[in-house]
Parts: structure tokens; C-alpha cells; sequence
């Protein structure tokens, strides 16, 4: 097995673990409400925390490029309108128009 097939295995296995810690450790019983609440957060907080690093990350350092123009366009899009798939083809229509100029 290759060391890349091993970590892959082993990533899977953990996650495995981790998702069965849950119930195994509640044994049964539901979440508070408030509990529930806080899990609900947590992946629009990860997803929202990954698009700043990429966005606004390149290793150690800031960076404000054409692709803060395109993130900033589509946050704007999406304060007057609830249209996602809109803010998406803004952004990458605005981060395409900045590279081209």
C-alpha cells in the first residue's frame, strides 16, 4: 500500500471514530436544544472561515486581490437578494473582469 492509499485509509478511520463518539457517548439521549443550535453553526462557520483563507490568504501573509473583489460583489448580491447560484456566477463574472483589465 502506498503512503498516500494509507493515509486516505487512516483519515477514514478516524473520521469514522469521531462520527461514532457522538451517539456512543450520548448513549441515546437528545441534544439540548441550545446544543443543537451551536452543531447547526458550525458548518457555515468552517465553510465561511476556508473562503477567507482562500480568499484572502497566501501563506503567512495578506492578500487583496481580484478575488476580494469578486467575494465582495457577491456578499453585496447577497444583501439585497437571496440569490446564491447569482452570487456565485457574480463572483467569478467580477474576479474574471479585474484579470482581464
Amino acid at each position: 500500500m502506498t503512503p498516500a492509499a494509507a493515509l486516505i485509509v487512516a483519515l477514514i478511520a478516524i473520521t469514522a471514530l469521531i462520527r461514532a463518539s457522538g451517539p456512543v457517548l450520548l448513549g441515546g439521549q437528545e441534544l439540548p436544544a441550545r446544543a443543537l443550535s451551536v452543531v447547526g453553526l458550525l458548518a457555515p462557520s468552517l465553510l465561511a472561515a476556508l473562503v477567507m483563507i482562500e480568499t484572502f490568504g497566501d501563506g503567512s501573509s495578506l492578500v487583496l486581490d481580484e478575488r476580494a473583489l469578486g467575494v465582495g460583489a457577491a456578499g453585496l448580491l447577497l444583501t439585497v437578494r437571496d440569490s446564491p447560484l447569482g452570487a456565485v456566477a457574480l463572483a467569478g463574472a467580477v474576479t474574471a473582469l479585474v484579470r482581464a483589465l
